[in-house]
């Protein structure tokens, strides 16, 4: 009935080239770690490569601003409309969510839509009359004197 215990599949090993060597040989003492495989020199001429370039950064990019200036002013044009967009939007789905404002609002546009058909669109020379508008509206963005009909 003695029961053999299994001997342990896994044996431990150690090899001379595994060992760490011991960096505190005494008690109570702390070594101090070596410096950096780079000197000092090369930290300084570091330092003028950084500072020689920062010197020159406001130079650069003034160059670099009035060469590509419109196409700068496009991109961030571009850029704020979206953020715009953006803003409105999120804007407009928070008032949604009040309780009686999305009613309101709808509304206050059909309200709007049908004093726009009885003041513009119901007689001739009111239709005429929007069309005075528009072409001058249209004259005004473009900067061109349009033929009116």
């Amino acid at each position: 009935m003695g029961a053999k215990m299994p001997e342990s599949e896994f044996t431990q090993t150690t090899s001379p080239d595994t060992t760490v060597p011991d960096i505190n040989n005494q008690t109570g003492t702390i070594t101090k770690l070596q410096p950096a495989a780079q000197s000092q020199e090369q930290w300084l001429k570091y330092g003028e490569q950084v500072s020689g370039f920062l010197g020159t950064l406001p130079e650069y990019l003034g160059s670099f601003f009035n060469q590509y200036k419109q196409p700068l002013i496009s991109v961030g044009l571009i850029i704020g409309a979206i953020v715009a967009v953006k803003v409105i939007l999120a804007i407009l789905d928070a008032l949604n969510d009040i309780p009686l404002v999305a009613p309101t609002f709808e509304l206050i546009g059909i309200g709007y839509s049908a004093w726009f058909v009885y003041r513009y669109l119901l007689k001739a020379s009111t239709r005429q009359e929007l069309t005075h508008e528009i072409t001058t509206l249209k004259s005004q963005v473009v900067g061109k004197q349009t033929t009116e009909s």
